[in-house]
């Protein structure tokens, strides 16, 4: 059993930056590929960006290429998105989640944090 506890959400202006982290408890979380996922008002949960149990593979939706990076410290047990250039579009409940096995885009994800909130004011 996995639990994961995001935090590092909040609002900020369009342009700016927040960085997201997302501790995990557990001994065995350097073999779990991590995702970030996001879920505006009225919309369907989306993929955001994801990452490999070591970090060497990482995926990203066309949306946030180049403005947000995904990072994990597998020391620390924690996965972090960095989000910079921020739009009011990016406006979402973000969710970290956790899966056994080879990291993927859709939402096949085994375990899920509760979710942070990001505003971004125009």
């Amino acid at each position: 059993q996995v639990q994961l506890v995001e935090s590092g959400g909040g609002l900020v202006q369009a342009g700016g930056s927040l960085r997201l982290s997302c501790a995990a408890s557990g001994r065995t979380f350097s073999t779990y590929a991590m995702g970030w996922f996001r879920q505006a008002p009225g919309k369907e949960r989306e993929f955001v960006v994801a990452i490999n149990w070591g970090g060497s593979m990482t995926y990203y939706a066309d949306s946030v290429k180049g403005r947000f990076t995904i990072s994990r410290d597998n020391a620390k047990n924690t996965v972090y998105l960095q989000m910079n250039k921020m739009k009011p579009e990016d406006t979402a409940v973000y969710y970290c989640a956790a899966r056994k096995g080879p990291v993927v885009t859709t939402n096949r994800y085994d375990y899920w944090g509760q979710g942070t909130q990001v505003t971004v004011s125009s």
